[in-house]
């Protein structure tokens, strides 16, 4: 009875020392977790990460509390370790596409984020071993990257560490460590169009590419940024023909006939446009030969806003179409015939617009 008393009590002295912090609780010296994503382009950029407090060190930061360089910090297998970029764990940063740091590669992934401080710049180190703790057991030979930026002083003091993304752009940004009186900047920049594009070939594989308009709405990117015209040719004729998927309708007649523009095909894509004029909605029919006017070629759209008259009599958009259509061919007579009709039928939010119209074309101005 003893001997099993005995087991039992150490039993559950070693439950009690070995899963002793196996419970959510506050980290150690109250380091606060935190984490930040943010999505430049269409890459998804997170960072994980303790953030440690200044507590009354204020000056003692920065060489002394993390110290310059690589050191010793007496455990763990590393006799050089950089400073972890943070507290306890390692900080962890994630990228979902490959993307450039400082202007050098760096594959898609999650790396550990360490930084060696100096007293005016810092070398940023992207370790592929992202789940060791902290950097004791840093090892040089697992490095995927290592940049060098300027630091930069700051005026106001940060109490806690953070990380900060700023000055974003279509295709970058710059995420900074702000702690006390220092910023530690870094420049994380992606190939967004060869992303996108590589995103879309992806997605249209997918249940989206069994809907011509995802097809055509890959297409619309493709004409905006005149890039991958070829192959958004091919997905044209997929969107108007394919089985199951395919329909000839405005949106994919003309989105096709605009790669062929693009292409300097204008024979072919004017041939197709005559098919898809009477496919169009109103909306589509006169935004249409607002393109056309933007192209100047006026007679061409003046017949495209009498198409649209045509299949919608007596309504306010293809009146303001015809007043556009005429005024654009010199017609100044017949464009304010039409504004005049335009004005009771414009919503009241658009009632000044048509009125300063009819101003302009009754003082012989043309209107576009």
């Amino acid at each position: 009875m003893l001997r099993n008393f005995v087991s039992f009590l150490l039993l559950s002295l070693f439950f009690q020392t070995t899963h002793a912090q196996m419970l959510t609780t506050i980290a150690d010296g109250g380091n606060k977790k935190a984490s930040i994503s943010e999505r430049i382009g269409i890459t998804d950029v997170s960072i994980h990460y303790d953030r440690p407090a200044v507590k009354k060190r204020e000056g003692k930061i920065w060489g002394e509390l993390v110290p310059y360089g690589f050191t010793d910090l007496g455990f763990g297998t590393s006799k050089a370790a950089p400073w972890r970029a943070g507290a306890n764990e390692n900080t962890s940063i994630s990228f979902s596409t490959d993307v450039q740091v400082e202007g050098k590669l760096l594959p898609a992934g999650t790396y550990a984020l360490f930084m060696a401080m100096a007293p005016a710049e810092a070398t940023l180190i992207f370790s592929k071993n992202h789940t060791s703790w902290g950097s004791y057991f840093y090892d040089p030979k697992e490095d995927a990257l290592r940049v060098t930026v300027k630091t930069i002083p700051t005026a106001d003091s940060r109490e806690r560490l953070t990380y900060e993304f700023s000055d974003q752009q279509e295709n970058s940004a710059i995420i900074t460590l702000r702690w006390e009186k220092l910023g530690i900047p870094f420049k994380v920049s992606v190939d967004y169009i060869s992303t996108q594009l590589a995103s879309y070939r992806q997605e249209l594989r997918s249940e989206k590419g069994f809907r011509w308009e995802a097809w055509v709405e890959a297409i619309d990117f493709c004409i905006k940024r005149n890039v991958n015209l070829e192959e958004a040719l091919q997905w044209s004729d997929y969107a108007m023909n394919a089985v199951f998927v395919g329909e000839r309708n405005f949106r994919t007649l003309s989105a096709r006939a605009s790669v062929l523009k693009k292409l300097n095909r204008s024979t072919e894509a004017d041939q197709l446009m005559k098919e898809a004029i009477p496919l169009g909605t109103m909306l589509e029919i006169h935004v249409y030969g607002r393109q056309l006017i933007d192209e100047k070629k006026y007679a061409e759209a003046l017949q495209v806003f009498k198409i649209n008259a045509e299949k919608n009599p007596g309504k306010f958009t293809p009146n303001m179409g015809l007043m556009r259509g005429y005024s654009a061919n010199g017609d100044l007579k017949n464009a304010l015939k039409y504004a005049r009709l335009a004005l009771p039928l414009a919503p009241e939010n658009q009632k000044k617009m048509v009125e300063g119209f009819i101003q302009t074309l009754e003082s012989g101005k043309e209107i576009n």
